[in-house]
């Protein structure tokens, strides 16, 4: 006789001959109808008495007016419940979530790259793309990369961007001082509001 199957920890195969029943059900925000479990509630609402009255009662009423019980605070004493439409309110909650996500602002970092040595017309001509930048609302990461052994150009490149910052003092503000990570000496600058 062959050894009875034994999966790994934690397999689920996808058969039924394995005992798989679908998949599994998430559980409810809120309390709702018959799932509230407190024998007395303080029931709120538009069209109802806001009182302190017996579960069934509330249930009742709830039928009544064909909406749904939903436990809005269950840890309040007694536990305060609502009549209302539950699947709209989900609805309206999930929209309400989405709006507010898409109304956050994104921050974007705008790359303005210099090297040690430039020239005036480049320097200014970087300048006006990160004042522009900053204009729209992004912030503006400056760096100066130093190619082989333009590394020992170390002060130059700190002075180039110390004047880039202070050129950008009225469209924005340096996070911090510049500062040196491999070849690359870096400047965040977060615009004014």
């Amino acid at each position: 006789m062959a050894a009875p199957f034994s999966p790994r920890p934690g397999f689920r195969p996808n058969n039924r001959r394995f005992g798989n029943r679908g998949p599994v059900k998430k559980e409810a925000l809120h309390a709702i109808n018959e799932r509230i479990t407190a024998p007395m509630i303080r029931l709120v609402g538009d069209n109802t008495v806001n009182d302190i009255v017996e579960l069934r009662v509330a249930l009742q009423e709830a039928q009544k007016q064909e909406l749904d019980l939903v436990e809005i605070s269950p840890t309040a004493n007694p536990p305060v419940c609502r009549i209302m439409d539950y699947q709209k309110f989900l609805y309206e909650q999930k929209r309400k979530q989405k709006e507010i996500k898409a109304n956050s602002a994104k921050v974007i970092v705008k790359e303005v790259r210099l090297g040690p040595q430039t020239d005036d017309h480049d320097f200014n001509f970087k300048l006006n793309h990160a004042i522009k930048f900053l204009k729209d609302g992004n912030k503006v990461k400056v760096d100066v990369f130093f190619r082989g052994r333009t590394i020992v150009y170390k002060e130059q490149g700190e002075a180039i961007l110390l004047r880039f910052a202070d050129a950008l003092l009225e469209y924005g503000k340096p996070e911090a001082m510049p500062k040196l990570e491999g070849k690359r000496m870096i400047m965040m600058i977060t615009p004014k509001k």
